[in-house]
């Protein structure tokens, strides 16, 4: 294929769906990774319609679970040689939760699914990232971190199995370790022309009736106040977008990105290379099955 390609995990909706859009408009030919196929169809059709190209694709994955993710990868890899573009939009945030739920893989799912999901995705796409002449990586944050700015990843007990559950604490953990994963693999890619960037995601407005039909009366109208200052979907995709395709960012990496003109800083726990390396020693002790390797060789654990 002549066109650049990206993947876009959880796109059927928001801000994925908007960035899909965007980037197909850009003459990238996007592939729509859903977890939910009729979803997935919907928001394929109407990507179509509403581009008028034929460039976009869906291929459906569970960043919930390892063995999803491994399937995924093989197609896609079976199918595409190259991979250009990899956008970690996929996310678990149900605020109507009141305690862990575990996948059918014995994990906490906001913790399989919004940080051990994109490094082992990651990890198993990397052969066809270094065959594209400049791979970008793009992880995603949120702003809501700020609230939370003595947070720590609780190295003991990530996945809330004796500690009270909030899910709230559970999303910010794992946005924090997406953060510091963005720094320690923009190290482990600084000798090649391949980038990682984080996108510190604001408020941005969503249909809580659909996402959320759960939620209660006045949790929904306590969102419509919120809604107020929030951007929409299109406009933070626009940061997507950039990050994506710009030639600007060719050589920017490791960095962390309110919107296409700001870098930021994360918390002083977040950038310290010892919290890093234990946080990334605690994430590779997930992955126990052989999987493959950044040279295309293949080794006992998991490594990037």
């Amino acid at each position: 294929m002549d066109k650049k390609i990206c993947i876009i995990t959880g796109a059927n909706s928001g801000i994925g769906k908007a960035a899909a859009s965007q980037i197909v408009l850009e003459g990238y030919h996007v592939i729509l990774a859903c977890r939910n196929q009729e979803r997935g169809e919907k928001a394929l059709q109407e990507i179509l319609a509403e581009t008028g190209s034929n460039s976009v694709d869906l291929m459906i994955v569970d960043m919930s679970l390892q063995s999803s993710i491994q399937a995924f990868s093989t197609a896609f890899l079976t199918k595409y040689e190259t991979l250009n573009v990899l956008i970690h939009n996929a996310a678990a945030f149900d605020v109507t939760n009141k305690k862990p739920i575990f996948t059918s893989e014995g994990v906490e799912s906001i913790w399989a699914t919004n940080h051990l999901g994109p490094v082992l995705l990651t990890n198993l796409l990397m052969e066809g990232i270094k065959r594209s002449d400049q791979g970008r990586i793009i992880t995603i944050s949120s702003k809501g971190l700020i609230v939370y700015p003595f947070l720590r990843v609780d190295l003991e007990d990530p996945e809330f199995r004796q500690r009270k559950f909030s899910v709230s604490k559970a999303y910010y953990q794992s946005k924090l370790a997406q953060v510091m994963y963005t720094y320690w693999l923009a190290n482990e890619l600084r000798d090649t022309p391949n980038t990682v960037n984080c996108i510190r995601v604001a408020n941005v407005k969503i249909d809580i009736n659909s996402r959320y039909p759960n939620t209660s009366k006045i949790s929904k109208f306590m969102y419509s106040i919120k809604s107020r200052s929030s951007i929409s979907p299109e406009e933070m995709a626009e940061t997507y977008t950039y990050l994506a395709t710009s030639e600007d960012m060719k050589e920017t990496s490791g960095k962390y990105f309110d919107d296409p003109a700001h870098i930021v800083s994360s918390s002083k726990y977040s950038m310290s290379k010892e919290n890093i390396d234990a946080v990334m020693e605690l994430t590779m002790n997930y992955f126990q099955k052989t999987q493959v390797d950044n040279n295309g060789e293949t080794g006992g654990e998991m490594g990037l």
